[in-house]
């Protein structure tokens, strides 16, 4: 899954401290303006925090952003609470949930599973929440601009999306994939798992509009994609290969993700310990400040990385 993160650097410069004390009088005015005020100011400070995003990928402290980001998510989510239309805010949160969940949930509950199998599945129930909480914002984003595009969905997903534009691509991408992460966590749940040509849907029609969305993030989650339909898709493989190669290209080898979501699908579906080992060493000698709006999504793939090397004996077992 394309995993690609959070930083608020509104104060470690001058700007940033522009920013601040601007939100600052807005709270004021959220206090004691009247309704049109209010309304403005909420707005206001719901782009501010909308555009954050763009920064917040580039720290290189993965402890520090795991503590802070459900103050932001929770912040975003109370401007949304006065603002539910606001679409840049709802991509924000809808991207926001699914990276902290990924990064912060997810993931940490396989590195605990050896020791506390019971701790593990509670955090991926809580993974599996947060990924249909970010699906439910992403989906109202949509209907923003497309409204009962959720009912119809379920009855013609490609034909629902057929009037979206480049405009929506971030939208479609991260309902896409917030989708597909729950569905990947509800095995159980036929009803989600039923989902799935929806979450197609979504991604297939993000990739159509902007094909090099985010530095190839779509072929990326494409890769996993693929190879989670092998079983009705002979030549999986062959097409998670190309879109490896793609994101390769489009992220100037820049990111460790594709290397990571390769290694972990096909190598290990093909049994191909080298291959395996190869890419997740090329991924661990990537230099997180050559791409410097990647550099925290690199740390979590290499810190993923590491883990699937230290568990190699159990991947490719007999």
């Amino acid at each position: 899954m394309t995993t690609r993160f959070i930083k608020n650097a509104w104060f470690s410069s001058n700007a940033g401290r522009m920013r601040s004390a601007a939100l600052a009088a807005i709270l004021i005015v959220l206090l004691t303006g009247g309704c049109s005020v209010r309304t403005f100011a909420l707005n206001q400070m719901g782009d501010a925090l909308a555009s954050s995003g763009s920064t917040f990928g580039s720290d290189d402290d993965l402890e520090l952003i795991g503590d802070a980001a459900p103050f932001s998510l929770k912040l975003m989510e109370s401007i949304l609470a006065e603002t539910p239309d606001h679409r840049g805010l709802l991509l924000a949160v809808t991207k926001g949930f699914v990276q902290y969940a990924y990064a912060y949930v997810e993931l940490p509950a396989d590195e605990i599973e050896d020791r506390n199998v019971k701790a593990a599945y509670a955090q991926r129930d809580r993974a599996r929440r947060l990924y249909l909480r970010a699906r439910n914002y992403g989906l109202h984003g949509l209907e923003t601009s497309y409204p009962g595009l959720r009912k119809t969905l379920r009855t013609d997903p490609a034909g629902a999306l057929g009037a979206t534009t480049v405009e929506d691509v971030g939208l479609l991408y991260w309902t896409g994939v917030a989708w597909a992460a729950a569905i990947s966590l509800s095995k159980d749940d036929p009803f989600l798992v039923a989902d799935l040509p929806i979450v197609e849907a979504l991604v297939r029609r993000a990739l159509n509009l902007h094909e090099t969305y985010d530095h190839g993030a779509i072929h990326v989650f494409l890769i996993s994609f693929e190879m989670s339909r092998s079983g009705v898709n002979a030549g999986a493989a062959n097409i998670a290969r190309q879109h490896f190669d793609r994101a390769v290209e489009l992220s100037d080898g820049n990111q460790a993700a594709p290397l990571v979501t390769f290694a972990e699908t096909v190598s290990v579906t093909e049994r191909n310990r080298a291959q395996f080992r190869e890419l997740l060493q090329r991924a661990l000698k990537l230099n997180p400040d050559a791409q410097p709006e990647s550099r925290l999504a690199n740390l979590v793939m290499q810190r993923r990385a590491r883990w699937l090397l230290g568990h190699t004996d159990q991947l490719f077992a007999d």
